[in-house]
């Protein structure tokens, strides 16, 4: 199959450019429940800079957005106490779509329906590139980290757990 070369705009392309945000288009074949082992494979990328966007909800079922290595999983129990909440949990595949008005495996962080809290794992603050999805099930942009910060306003947290 032919590579994709361009993917036509996004809600999260659409405000990266709003806000002159350089960033680099890699399309990949989605892969089901691949994830980000898979876009890293086939990108060529190392999993670790490869950042997912998962959609979480506290105890009183608000939404708020996690930002998280693609080789690591979050600890809620650490979230949690870091953002105040007595406990946080992934989001239903359905309820997530809703919130972010994208489909699971599609994600961004960026031009999400609804504004949510967004929280950032430190270490990938660290990192000089990441590539998160860009709006679309096998579509990853690659930024600086720091946008997410910037445009984001996405609050440091330290919740990392190794796969």
């Amino acid at each position: 199959m032919a590579k994709k070369e361009h993917v036509s705009e996004t809600p999260a392309t659409q405000m990266l450019k709003k806000h002159g945000v350089a960033f680099t288009e890699h399309p990949y074949d989605y892969v089901e429940h691949g994830g980000t082992a898979e876009s890293a494979r086939q990108l060529g990328l190392d999993e670790h800079t490869v950042v997912k966007t998962l959609v979480m909800q506290d105890q009183d079922a608000k939404p708020l957005i996690v930002l998280m290595h693609g080789d690591c999983k979050v600890s809620t129990k650490n979230l949690a106490r870091q953002i105040g909440a007595k406990s946080v949990e992934p989001c239903k595949p359905e309820v997530a779509n809703r919130h972010s008005g994208y489909l699971v495996g599609g994600t961004s962080p960026f031009g999400t329906r609804r504004a949510m809290p967004v929280y950032i794992e430190d270490t990938i603050l660290q990192l000089p590139r990441i590539a998160l999805n860009g709006g679309r099930r096998g579509y990853l942009v690659q930024i600086d980290p720091q946008v997410c910060v910037q445009l984001l306003d996405a609050r440091p947290v330290h919740c990392a757990l190794a796969e």
